[in-house]
């Protein structure tokens, strides 16, 4: 038996439930992994209001890191005993234990810890596909990154710094901006206090960027649009204020023939040997130092729902982790 927290209807934070529930045995190509924590992400709470349906009831968590107890036939890349880390489908990683398909099971270093493979693996692996597999970006080329302060943030602020691409961040307060700064932001606007869209105009003379990265959504769409120069890509990855509305797809043409993308780090590692080369791309930066997976705030299992209630709040920066 394993303690799990799931949701039985779709809604808020107090949904949440806590329940012991049996693990079973992996079938052919799964494993089954006793977790040591757990990592919290914005589509874990996309799931739970029901923004992104889902058939209940249902844990939720889409990666975690913990030790391999038994592996199902076919399974050769990982065995019991293993260290390992994920970000995966299904959602159920909130829980101690789980069986789940191996495919997108990595083999986790031993210099990086549980809670680092827990904090980094959905998050670094988006900051991998945004900015080696979305388009093409080379050195001193310019981005700009809105929420730079959180958790994809942060790892992007430091991916983009070791490769010598400028990055303009945007945060909602001083100390966010700051926070930004330090992980290798060129430079960070407080959306709060600044019209980020006209300061990223003067901050690239008038030009605009390469590309934004965009897991805000509603309310930066327009903005990010009129940020980007000629022939940029508008890389729209998140709705953390909610969905982008319905637009016309022909203002595209005169602000610059724009580019415009809507991925799924699901997609980018939906193949087994391409999930384990990002991830082996995303170790190498963390154990050359290039990136540090930063751990602001850590809950209890158990309190699972002030752990969403936070990251819905904007109350965190860094990466947020439940602890077994």
């Amino acid at each position: 038996m394993a303690l799990t927290a799931l949701i039985k209807e779709h809604g808020g934070p107090e949904n949440f439930v806590l329940e012991d529930r049996p693990v079973g045995n992996p079938g052919a190509g799964e494993v089954r992994i006793a977790h040591k924590a757990v990592g919290l992400n914005f589509i874990d709470v996309y799931q739970r209001t029901g923004l992104y349906p889902m058939d209940l009831p249902h844990a939720l968590g889409m990666e975690a890191a913990g030790i391999i107890e038994a592996v199902g036939e076919g399974v050769t890349h990982l065995k019991a005993g293993d260290r390992a880390a994920y970000a995966a489908q299904p959602p159920g990683a909130y829980c101690e234990a789980r069986v789940m398909p191996a495919a997108q099971v990595c083999p986790l270093p031993d210099d990086i810890s549980f809670e680092q493979g827990a904090a980094m693996m959905l998050k670094g692996m988006t900051a991998q596909y945004l900015l080696h597999r979305t388009t093409p970006l080379q050195m001193n080329d310019t981005v700009l990154f809105h929420a730079a302060a959180g958790g994809v943030g942060l790892i992007a602020c430091q991916w983009a710094r070791s490769e010598g691409i400028k990055l303009i961040g945007t945060a909602g307060t001083d100390e966010k901006c700051a926070l930004a700064l330090e992980h290798g932001a060129t430079h960070c606007i407080n959306y709060r206090t600044e019209d980020w869209a006209a300061r990223v105009r003067d901050l690239t003379d008038g030009k605009g960027v390469d590309a934004v990265m965009d897991a805000v959504g509603k309310d930066t769409f327009d903005g990010s649009l009129d940020s980007l120069k000629p022939l940029g890509m508008m890389i729209s990855f998140g709705n953390a204020s909610g969905p982008v509305p319905p637009f016309n797809l022909g203002i595209l043409g005169p602000k610059g023939s724009l580019k415009i993308t809507r991925p799924s780090i699901f997609t980018h590692i939906a193949d087994h040997n391409t999930c384990q080369q990002m991830a082996q791309h995303l170790f190498d930066k963390v154990l050359s130092g290039d990136v540090d997976i930063r751990i602001d705030q850590r809950f209890a299992l158990k309190d699972v729902a002030d752990a969403h209630r936070a990251l819905e709040a904007r109350k965190t920066t860094g990466s947020t982790i439940l602890t077994l």
